[in-house]
């Protein structure tokens, strides 16, 4: 008995891995550290080739099949695709692979926004690859079809959050520029469809108006993986030998420190440089 409730121990205690296309998965690690104190986080961010958005559908699968396998030569108990998308292009293929729980963050956004929405007309901004795969729609249509979505892409987001360019003059003119396509579109709801976004919510928050409910998809993520431990039983508990949590970048170190440091809670982080483009099976 002993020896069984140690193994199960040391599986709780395993850290529970993040993976983004860049630094936008922070702020889901940022909710995570908040929501999940016990927990231990390790995480990877594929800087290196960020935006995967204009990509192609095979190319953000293979790029995302990397930092999986990379986070499980780590040993880790569960896996969030913590980018809108990766998660619409890669997540059930990769669920039905694994025989770890694997969670998306576009299902736990697109319940949120049905749960806010008063007047039925939800926004959502996203990367070409999130808007194009159209996957908050079809979500949010599965569970309400009397409710109207209103898509738009973004492109110019994300290079300036991995930039580091998310508090400047320049970053409040794109955004309010981009944006300006809902100011006729009486949206109560805006889905944030891609975890950059929230480091730009000040912005977006003024861009649409304080009317607006925005919604932050890697929040309410963190929220769903609450559950999913508890429901698998490998919740880290108070008493365990906690790890350092692990940050794991394919570019630049020093860009991702900063960023890092602004948005967690965490002093002196540390980030290790990697190459996830030979791990193997």
């Amino acid at each position: 008995m002993n020896n069984i409730k140690n193994e199960v121990d040391v599986m709780n205690n395993q850290p529970i891995g993040f993976l983004d296309s860049g630094v936008g998965g922070l702020t889901v690690v940022r909710e995570a550290l908040k929501q999940l104190p016990n927990e231990t986080v390790y995480y990877v961010g594929d800087t290196a080739r960020c935006p995967y958005g204009p990509r192609p559908v095979d190319q953000i699968k293979e790029f995302t099949w990397d930092m999986v396998r990379f986070l499980l030569k780590q040993d880790v108990k569960m896996i969030v695709i913590a980018c809108n998308t990766a998660t619409a292009v890669a997540l059930e293929e990769i669920k039905e692979a694994l025989d770890i729980p694997v969670v998306g963050v576009i299902v736990p956004g697109s319940r949120a926004a049905l749960r806010e929405t008063r007047n039925g007309r939800i926004g959502i901004i996203g990367t070409v690859g999130t808007i194009n795969s159209e996957e908050y729609t079809k979500e949010i249509k599965r569970k309400s079809l009397d409710v109207d979505v209103l898509g738009l892409s973004c492109p110019k987001f994300v290079p300036i959050v991995e930039s580091h360019e998310y508090q400047s003059d320049i970053a409040k003119k794109v955004v309010n520029e981009t944006l300006s396509h809902f100011n006729a579109s009486n949206i109560d709801t805006l889905v944030m469809g891609c975890t950059h976004y929230p480091l730009l919510k000040p912005f977006i928050k003024e861009a649409v108006g304080e009317q607006v409910k925005l919604i932050d998809s890697g929040a309410e993520t963190v929220t769903e993986v609450s559950v999913l431990l508890d429901y698998y039983d490998i919740s880290a508990s108070p008493n365990s030998d906690k790890k350092e949590h692990r940050f794991f970048t394919t570019g630049s170190v020093r860009n991702f420190e900063t960023i890092s440091s602004d948005w967690l809670p965490i002093q002196d982080i540390s980030v290790e440089h990697v190459d996830i483009t030979d791990i193997g099976d």
